[in-house]
């Protein structure tokens, strides 16, 4: 595929598009885990509240991950990405607001529901406009994604300790507003240039087909038949599932044994930095290699350490358990990579990244609260560990067949 038909100065700006979403994607889910203590005395809920809240952010990216090809084959991959930034600032702004537990789900539901469509259409964004530096602009996408990760994590409990839990939440509208203004940005230049939204198929300028990349994927592609779509979505969905289990119950567990709500949210933060480190040697390590899967191996491995130092001594070494438990997720980036690695065109990358994620987070759903409903049936951390080391066996079989060499388009069935 050659380079699209448009000036540096367009593609730059694309450039700015894609990694100021890349910024907003995660900052929903680890700005407020941090607060869930303070906000569950303010709003009166207990451990069952706790578990939805971690379980929207995997319930709406998978809703996503299905929906998104069909909205941005309708609508155009830009005023998708448009739109996922508008959907991100509106909840991130509404959460602030808040007065009771729905309102302050309804905001999150909202906001996870732009970021469920920054995901998916990421990835076939950069396939579009960059066919030629995939693992660079990934790593660079994947970084800050981490980034919008691990400040969120840091700065909740000092922001709310100073301005308040409302402005600790609301202030992240402010990123995602940004990156509303880049893609407008976008569209505008995209209209003055040529009048209409030009897409690009198999290096071919075309008007009135908005997003060939994202036609619908029945009508087309049909991952659900190919072993490669089903290991990436088991690979992707385990990981998920540990990592969002993390995210939601990790402070808990620290402040159980004894620890600051502070400290809780900083092991947060250290387990994402984890994540960024990853997302920066990650894909240009896997674009190297035939078959990746070595990499997933250590990452469970990490797992095999991390739950039970956790479990059985968590205030001994917290540090070290976590920076273990943070190399786990490593296979997220390396799923993210892979989409476009195991695919020969941006149609293919767009049907596989929905599958994969459609699939993935449904599948992570259960884990935040099956996670605290195995914590309240013995009232200590074994079961839900128990589980977790489970959801990583799962993981490394998935791996096995997401990192073999072939293509997604080869398969039988498939086309």
């Amino acid at each position: 595929m050659s380079s699209p038909a448009s000036p540096w100065t367009g593609r730059a700006l694309v450039l700015a598009g894609i990694l100021l979403s890349a910024l907003n994607l995660r900052t929903a889910v680890t700005s407020l885990t941090p607060l869930l203590d303070v906000l569950s005395a303010q709003f009166g809920f207990g451990p069952t509240v706790v578990g939805m809240f971690g379980m929207l952010p995997t319930a709406a990216f998978a809703a996503f991950g299905v929906a998104t090809p069909r909205i941005a084959h309708r609508i155009g991959l830009e005023r998708a990405a448009l739109l996922s930034m508008a959907l991100a600032a509106a909840g991130l702004s509404a959460r602030a607001f808040a007065g009771s537990v729905p309102a302050l789900a309804l905001g999150c539901a909202v906001a996870l529901a732009g970021m469920g469509m920054g995901n998916v259409v990421l990835p076939p964004l950069v396939k579009r406009y960059f066919p030629q530096r995939v693992g660079t602009v990934s790593a660079l996408y994947l970084t800050l994604l981490q980034v919008g990760t691990i400040v969120p994590a840091l700065a909740a409990v000092p922001l709310a300790d100073a301005a308040g839990w409302q402005v600790s939440l609301g202030v992240w509208a402010l990123p995602a507003l940004i990156a509303t203004l880049a893609w407008l940005g976008v569209l505008w230049r995209e209209r003055q240039r040529d009048g209409v939204l030009a897409a690009v198929h198999d290096g071919a300028v075309r008007a009135g087909d908005a997003a060939p990349e994202l036609a619908t994927p029945s009508a087309k592609l049909r991952p659900w038949r190919s072993p490669l779509a089903w290991g990436l979505a088991l690979m992707f969905g385990m990981t998920s599932l540990i990592t969002y289990s993390m995210f939601t119950w990790l402070p808990k567990l620290m402040t159980g044994a004894g620890a600051s709500p502070a400290f809780g949210g900083t092991m947060v933060a250290l387990f994402s930095a984890l994540g960024l480190c990853s997302a920066l040697a990650m894909p240009a390590v896997a674009v190297r290699l035939r078959n990746p899967f070595p990499l997933a191996v250590v990452c469970a491995l990490s797992y095999a350490i991390a739950f039970p130092g956790l479990l059985l001594a968590p205030m001994a070494a917290p540090i070290l358990w976590v920076v273990l438990l943070g190399i786990g997720p490593s296979t997220f980036p390396l799923s993210l990579t892979l989409i476009n690695l195991r695919t020969r065109t941006p149609a293919g990358s767009a049907a596989l990244s929905g599958f994969m994620q459609g699939v993935g987070y449904t599948l992570s759903c259960a884990g935040p609260i099956l996670f605290g409903v195995l914590h309240d049936l013995r009232g200590g951390w074994g079961l839900p560990f128990a589980f977790l080391s489970l959801c990583a066996l799962v993981m490394v079989t998935g791996s096995w067949q997401a990192c073999r060499q072939r293509m997604l388009e080869d398969e039988p069935g498939v086309a």
